[in-house]
């Protein structure tokens, strides 16, 4: 619920997550996500946020980072990855919500492989 609470109620929140299905759509259907991805990785789980910036006018703002997750999944393995994050926001009632996140991997194209490590 901590992880939702940053995310706008209803059915106009839209996510485009590394992980399939293509997008999620409304709040109902990401959240269920957040729960699946929280049962493979019973934690804990880091995400180290860097180079941030955002941009805000009105009531609407947008932010973009790199970040790095990492934890111990449940089969024993380690999650390692580096996604690019962005993220629109709207301001309502006072409290910035996102209601749109789109997070990525770069793939090489030669190979059709995801780069999970995203090093610059």
């Amino acid at each position: 619920d901590k992880i939702m609470a940053i995310y706008e109620p209803g059915a106009d929140l839209v996510v485009f997550d590394v992980i399939p299905p293509r997008q999620y759509v409304g709040f109902e259907a990401y959240k269920k996500d957040w729960q699946e991805v929280l049962d493979m990785i019973p934690g804990p789980i880091t995400f180290d946020i860097v180079d941030m910036s955002i941009s805000a006018e009105g009531n609407l703002a947008y932010s973009r980072a790199i970040e790095h997750v990492a934890g111990k999944m449940k089969d024993g393995g380690n999650l390692d990855i580096t996604v690019r994050v962005t993220d629109v926001y709207r301001k309502k009632n006072g409290k910035w919500l996102i209601v749109h996140e789109h997070v990525s991997v770069p793939v090489d194209l030669a190979t059709g492989k995801a780069d999970l490590q995203s090093k610059p």
